[in-house]
């Protein structure tokens, strides 16, 4: 990755920066400056490109389709033969299938039954389905007004010309992404190197999976979140377990992390008289800020870069609250990930949404509520809550499609008002 501004610069940036009461558009401008995109570039075969990113444009090197075809099963003929107000006459002198060119000569007053995808023959320009007409043993009658010259034919290289670039650098592999590779005749694709995310959890208070329950402990939730949304974008995951509040271990967690990870997040022990060593370890291996967020849930959060050797690994450290990590990590982390592994598109953005209950809130800060958003009967996106909007209500997240983003100078919403919605 290319150098980064430090962290003073990028501050120095932001117009009235504040890290005591950060707004949370202020965050995204600051991530935006903080990473870098990952330049290294592989091949890999279409099946494994799901989710990766195209490190260049991928031209494409035939038309699609490569030529005329029928876009469904029906008779083909001359479109100019069509007349205003009466039915057409056509006599059936051939059948064109599908993975061949059919090789006869259609005259005036004739036509050629042909199935989907079959190339159009040569002079013929329009199809009438099958069940839109009436058919004799070798003839067929089309009903006034029923087509237009040029209907239900695909074009050649309608989807894509030749030479043309058919995914742009960018790009994230969707299935219908790896579908058009294919389509191309592409077995494979240029992405960007996985993004490597180290992640672990801090804290005595935290047990892992398998460890006997004891009273003040806790099972860490938080590393198997992350490690869901790190899948679900496509990362190459780093699990360093759970780092108890001892210096020595930290300090092995966080130098192997920087080591390894292209990215670090933690959870747990950045926020103010947290009865630990994260911080202290965080600032002794890194440029690191640590911020109050003016945001609900979360609102603590280190961000910085830790560096061993010739190596820099972008830090986040997140909340320890299940549900602050999840927020947190959806807000502000996801995207700056994506801009590392090199993306382009704009994120998804926010809709409207009416809201059900009323959404108590003060200006100042920005909230993501917990939500549920369906359907009316009128086609209109509602929302409900999912009830206990606590930070720790982890089951909360389960039951929610979305989250109500309720903007920072944003007051109280009333039943019926609409909402941002960001849906999960």
């Amino acid at each position: 990755m290319t150098q980064s501004k430090s962290l003073a610069d990028i501050a120095a940036n932001l117009q009235g920066y504040d890290p005591q009461a950060l707004p949370a558009h202020e965050v995204l401008n600051f991530l935006n400056q903080l990473v870098t995109p990952i330049s290294e570039v592989e091949d890999v075969p279409i099946f494994e490109a799901l989710n990766r990113v195209i490190a260049k444009d991928v031209i494409s090197p035939i038309d699609v389709p490569p030529h005329d075809n029928s876009a469904m099963d029906g008779f083909a003929f001359k479109g100019d033969a069509l007349q205003a107000n009466q039915a057409l006459n056509l006599k059936v002198v051939g059948t064109a299938l599908a993975g061949k060119a059919w090789q006869g000569t259609v005259q005036a007053g004739e036509c050629v039954k042909i199935m989907t995808g079959a190339i159009m023959p040569e002079g013929l320009d329009t199809v009438v389905p099958q069940e839109l007409c009436s058919v004799a043993t070798d003839s067929i009658s089309i009903p006034a007004g029923i087509v237009r010259a040029g209907d239900n034919r695909r074009l050649c290289g309608e989807d894509l010309k030749k030479n043309s670039p058919a995914l742009t650098k960018g790009t994230r592999v969707t299935p219908a992404a790896v579908g058009l590779l294919a389509s191309l005749g592409q077995p494979m694709a240029p992405v960007v190197r996985r993004l490597k995310v180290a992640y672990f959890s801090t804290g005595d208070e935290i047990l892992s999976l398998g460890d006997a329950p004891r009273e003040g402990a806790v099972y860490d939730s938080n590393r198997y979140t992350v490690f869901g949304m790190l899948q679900d974008l496509g990362c190459e995951m780093i699990d360093l377990g759970v780092v108890r509040d001892d210096p020595v271990r930290l300090e092995q967690a966080f130098t192997q992390a920087a080591q390894s990870a292209d990215a670090v997040i933690t959870s747990g022990g950045v926020s103010v008289g947290e009865a630990d060593f994260t911080k202290a370890m965080m600032k002794k291996l890194g440029d690191v800020v640590f911020w109050k967020i003016a945001m609900r849930p979360g609102r603590p959060m280190a961000v910085g870069r830790l560096t061993q050797g010739d190596r820099s690994a972008v830090l986040f450290g997140l909340p320890g609250n299940p549900v602050a990590v999840m927020v947190t990590f959806l807000a502000f982390v996801k995207p700056a990930l994506l801009q590392m592994m090199g993306v382009t598109s704009a994120p998804p953005p926010l809709v409207r949404a009416k809201t059900q209950e009323v959404l108590r809130k003060k200006p100042g800060r920005t909230e993501y509520q917990r939500g549920i958003a369906t359907r009316n009967a009128q086609g209109d996106l509602e929302v409900v809550t999912t009830g206990n909007q606590g930070s720790g209500v982890l089951s909360s997240m389960v039951q929610a499609n979305c989250l109500i983003v309720l903007s920072h100078a944003q007051s109280t919403a009333q039943i019926g008002d609409w909402v941002d919605v960001l849906m999960l």
